[in-house]
């Protein structure tokens, strides 16, 4: 839900989804054919799970970042 993703970011409490993309994003496209799509928000978790595809292999692949540190937690396919 982006209202709580916005308010724990107003509050301080976690990096914003830009500033995750921009670290996040480039270490995972170097690993090659590999495009971003779309973010989700876990308020439990106060993670996002980012969305690429593996155009290479024709795969998805979830990123599972802690957006208090913006540290990759899990990749899975």
């Amino acid at each position: 839900d982006q209202a709580s993703a916005r308010k724990e970011m107003r509050a301080g409490n976690v990096k914003t989804l830009r500033e995750i993309e921009r670290i996040v994003v480039p270490q995972i496209e170097r690993r090659g054919n590999v495009e971003y799509l779309t973010p989700e928000w876990d308020e439990v978790a106060r993670a996002y799970r980012l969305k690429f595809i593996d155009n290479g292999k024709g795969q998805v692949i979830w990123v599972d970042v802690d957006a208090r540190t913006a540290r990759i937690l899990r990749i899975s396919k």
